[in-house]
């Protein structure tokens, strides 16, 4: 296919609009491009919320990555189902849900499971109830590296660090660092900020060190902002999601990183309720809608065009080729933001060389899978 249209459907008939096209090729190809940034597959703990796919993560394990990030105990479950080997809940467990990571935990003895705590409350809570199962619980100390969400400052770190100590029923393997908040265009702005804000962890970390038996205290660090950052230090290990499937946003922001877009949506034309307006099957439930209303898609096929509103089933544009367009035409674009685009939609329908091929589930798009 033309490399200018690589994303047209050779017979887009036979889908249905709105739907969510995965391109499996620039996938696999994303995933060695991840891999070549960290140096080393071993390095990587992919976050898998951006995709939500079992098919993607055994692609990821079939290039000799077996360690995954994930949010909920859905993406977890589905991690588990598929045969990851490490799965890290980077989020801070409530009683409840803690309850279903038990439940999870025990169903797959085989895997490593490990979660977050930036407080002493919830590493007691933790305490109490995997002592109850007769289990340990993994956990990393959530930094709070200036994006000010959750986790602690690192001056804090210590203190938690030695009441976790104290507690027979969790073990403490390392350090947990989002910067989020780290969104510079210029990557040596970047840089420097992103390492900046590291020179408390680092030393935060050689204080553990020296003040206990462990011999390494693993670093998590960063999503896909700053992979290209945290990947020049060798010494911590990176968890970028949203590269695998790239969107308009990243790519616009994020110029160093050589990511494909492997996700695009097709909508049609519905209606021309006015001239030079036209009208889309692409609402707010089928393309996230945090972002204001210029920035939430980027249509490959239509140039000269304005979004101009959008509601739960349609999104209306102003065109300045009005009389060429029909309705009934395929326009295919590029989410802004891909991650909660994804989680809209039930299935993906997956794409090589112009071919629908097949469909994959987006398993943990759900709350609840089985527990």
């Amino acid at each position: 296919m033309d490399e200018k249209n690589w994303y047209k459907l050779k017979d887009p008939d036979e889908i249905d609009s709105p739907a969510l096209l995965i391109y499996s090729d620039h996938v696999a190809q994303n995933i060695q491009t991840m891999i070549g940034i960290a140096g080393d597959a071993k390095r990587l703990m992919p976050h898998i919320k951006t995709h939500k796919m079992a098919e993607i993560v055994k692609m990821q394990l079939k290039a000799g990555i077996s360690r995954f990030k994930c949010a909920t105990i859905a993406e977890a479950e589905m991690l588990s189902e598929t045969g990851a080997k490490h799965i890290l809940l980077a989020y801070q467990l409530n009683f409840t849900k803690a309850k279903r990571f038990i439940s999870l935990i025990k169903k797959y003895p085989q895997i490593h499971f490990a979660s977050l705590i930036d407080n002493v409350e919830s590493a007691k809570m933790l305490n109490d109830l995997f002592g109850k199962e007769d289990l340990k619980a993994t956990v990393f100390i959530d930094v709070d590296a200036g994006m000010h969400r959750t986790g602690i400052a690192p001056e804090e770190i210590f203190g938690l660090f030695l009441q976790i100590q104290r507690l027979r029923n969790l073990q403490f393997e390392g350090l947990h660092v989002y910067d989020g908040h780290i969104r510079e265009a210029d990557f040596e702005l970047r840089k420097q900020q992103g390492q900046t804000g590291f020179e408390s962890v680092n030393a935060v970390k050689q204080q553990i060190m020296a003040n206990s038996d462990l011999q390494n205290v693993r670093i998590i660090a960063g999503g896909t902002p700053t992979f290209t950052v945290h990947a020049l230090n060798k010494e911590v290990d990176c968890s970028p999601g949203t590269c695998l499937l790239w969107d308009y946003g990243y790519d616009q922001l994020l110029a160093e990183q050589p990511f494909e877009f492997a996700a695009v949506l097709l909508t049609r034309i519905i209606s021309k309720p006015a001239r030079g307006l036209i009208t889309t099957d692409l609402g707010h439930k089928s393309v996230a809608a945090e972002n204001p209303i210029s920035k939430r898609i980027f249509f490959l096929n239509l140039s000269g065009y304005e979004v101009r509103s959008q509601s739960e089933e349609h999104l209306v544009v102003e065109v300045k080729d009005w009389e060429n367009l029909h309705v009934g035409d395929v326009l295919y674009g590029v989410p802004y933001h891909i991650c909660p685009t994804v989680a809209l939609y039930d299935e993906a329908v997956i794409v090589e060389n112009g071919n629908v091929v097949d469909k994959w589930n987006v398993v943990a798009r759900k709350k609840k899978i089985t527990i």
